[in-house]
């Protein structure tokens, strides 16, 4: 069974942090209702979706794939790049501790899950304004008892690697090349995303279809002349903080603690 953790929208979410847009008032209704719209999507293409309560003094809550990465065999909790939003790993610790046995990055360093793509047992984290060389160096001391590779890669330009490129499921990454370098992905096939749609990278391949924001329409039409089953989105609300599909949710196999041993 595949399980989604996801977490209600903020109140707040109009006060979020912001890196490279400007601020616009958000409707929080409809952000709301965008984020059920989301939920619903993953639970008709077979997630079991757990829905945590909003936090309304955490604005950037909703955005859950930051706290933690989750593997096969642990989960690790980061400690993310902005202090701000640092108190949004303790609940969600607490949500993943019947699936994953526990690790954690400290201090200096600084890990946010939407740096990180994982294809098969290779990790490619960016190093951006959010995560740092030292946090990515204590998730390969994590990860290398299990056989897991963890790549560095530079970005520049936007908030997370995932901003720059996104694995489609397969041996095709969607790459703006302009924010990170296509040499990362050199054993990959690159699919670049259209010039007038530079935010268009962040997808969410899962159940067989390609989940796209519905503000690019110019990328799923060439996803879908690529072959990919597709179905746009409308995260317009989310996107005004710096949101976009893979981090509304965490998405992995259940698994109990101690399932899998070193």
């Amino acid at each position: 069974m595949l399980v989604a953790i996801t977490r209600s929208v903020s109140p707040n979410l109009g006060r979020c942090e912001l890196e490279y847009f400007a601020r616009h008032p958000i409707d929080i209704a409809l952000a709301c209702e965008q984020h059920r719209r989301y939920e619903r999507c993953l639970e008709s293409l077979g997630a079991r979706v757990i829905s945590l309560p909003a936090e309304p003094d955490l604005p950037d809550s909703v955005f859950v794939e930051d706290p933690a990465v989750v593997l096969d065999e642990i989960a690790v909790i980061t400690r993310m790049g902005v202090e701000s939003r640092r108190d949004e790993a303790p609940t969600l610790a607490e949500a993943l501790a019947p699936f994953r046995a526990l690790h954690s990055i400290d201090a200096p360093g600084t890990l946010e899950g939407g740096d990180v793509i994982r294809i098969g047992r290779t990790l490619f984290v960016g190093l951006s304004h959010r995560t740092n060389a030292a946090g990515s160096d204590q998730l390969a001391a994590h990860l290398a008892p299990f056989g897991y590779n963890v790549k560095p890669v530079p970005v520049s330009g936007c908030l997370h690697l995932k901003s720059a490129a996104c694995s489609l499921g397969d041996d095709r990454i969607l790459i703006n090349r302009a924010w990170v370098d296509p040499a990362a992905f050199e054993s990959f096939r690159l699919i670049d995303v259209p010039a007038d749609e530079p935010w268009a990278a962040n997808v969410l391949p899962f159940g067989g279809t390609v989940l796209c924001s519905a503000a690019f329409p110019a990328t799923r039409v060439l996803l879908d002349g690529a072959g990919y089953r597709t179905m746009a989105l409308d995260v317009s609300e989310l996107a005004k903080a710096e949101g976009a599909l893979t981090c509304s949710s965490l998405i992995f196999r259940a698994k109990s603690p101690g399932a899998e041993k070193i």
